[in-house]
């Protein structure tokens, strides 16, 4: 016996030496939870984190993007009824609503089961696992990718294509991808790839490689194009901003508005929004 309790006490041992290397097991969702991060540990595997306080934004906050909002709002619905619906690309103009009209659409329909959950472009090679994770879960999920682009030699782009058309898998029914990026072709063409063509019975090819780059964004079926905001677009917006946040618009507030966006150089719903704060905060501190 006792040579017995000896063993067993050096298999404990070694038991809690492996243990300590073996990375711990990922912490199971919180499926009451509407909106969720991925979280790729350095070691281990990658878990959902319930986000605590998710930014919830009204429908109606978002200005002179009455076509785009339109076109969102019915491919989601589409999908929250269990019908058919594209995955969704957002494009153009920096600072125009992009990333905030997906999270207002999805706010729109949480209280019909809908979830979110971030996806940063550096773990889209996990993408295949999210989608193992959630594929059978009765719930309906968008999968937000924020700023979404490529640079030369990046390969994470290749399991995005697989997810979004391209695997031995069928498309999983119960998932959407929706993405924001400042450009509508996601990976950069160069100047050399349109002079490098080949010439076969009188036909001119483009370089493959023009193809496959181009060949990520036809994935998304709805395109959604935003664009600079016009003078009086962006003073519409910032007057609804500066009402919103209790402040009061004046003859004086148009010309403060005008100055604000020329420091800038752009006109955008994000430049009226800071307008707004910094304006807004100046009154109740006076």
């Amino acid at each position: 016996m006792t040579q017995f309790d000896h063993l067993i006490a050096r298999l404990e041992q070694l038991i809690d030496r492996v243990e300590t290397v073996l990375p711990a097991a990922p912490p199971q969702p919180d499926w009451s939870a509407s909106a969720f991060r991925w979280r790729q540990p350095a070691s281990g595997a990658g878990y959902l984190q319930a986000v605590k306080n998710p930014h919830r934004v009204a429908l109606a906050s978002l200005q002179n993007v009455d076509r785009q909002k339109e076109a969102i709002l019915r491919n989601t619905a589409q999908f929250v009824a269990g019908h058919e619906a594209n995955n969704v690309l957002l494009t153009g103009a920096r600072g125009t609503g992009k990333s905030t009209l997906i999270k207002a659409c999805w706010n729109h329909f949480a209280e019909q089961g809908l979830k979110l959950i971030e996806v940063d472009k550096i773990d889209l090679l996990h993408l295949p696992d999210i989608v193992d994770l959630i594929g059978e879960r009765p719930e309906r999920f968008i999968i937000f990718c924020d700023d979404l682009s490529f640079e030369e030699g990046e390969i994470t782009y290749k399991a995005l294509k697989s997810v979004l058309d391209g695997s031995i898998s069928a498309p999983t029914p119960n998932i959407l991808f929706y993405a924001t990026s400042n450009r509508r072709h996601l990976l950069p063409q160069k100047m050399r790839e349109n002079l490098d063509v080949s010439y076969e019975d009188g036909e001119v090819r483009p370089n493959d490689s023009t193809e496959e780059k181009v060949s990520l964004s036809e994935r998304f079926g709805l395109w959604l194009s935003f664009y600079p905001f016009s003078q009086d677009e962006y003073l519409v917006t910032a007057r609804y901003w500066v009402a919103y946040l209790g402040g009061q618009w004046t003859d004086a507030t148009e010309p403060e508005a005008l100055r604000w966006y020329m420091t800038r150089s752009a006109r955008s719903g994000r430049v009226a929004w800071q307008f707004a704060k910094d304006y807004v905060g100046r009154q109740f501190n006076q």
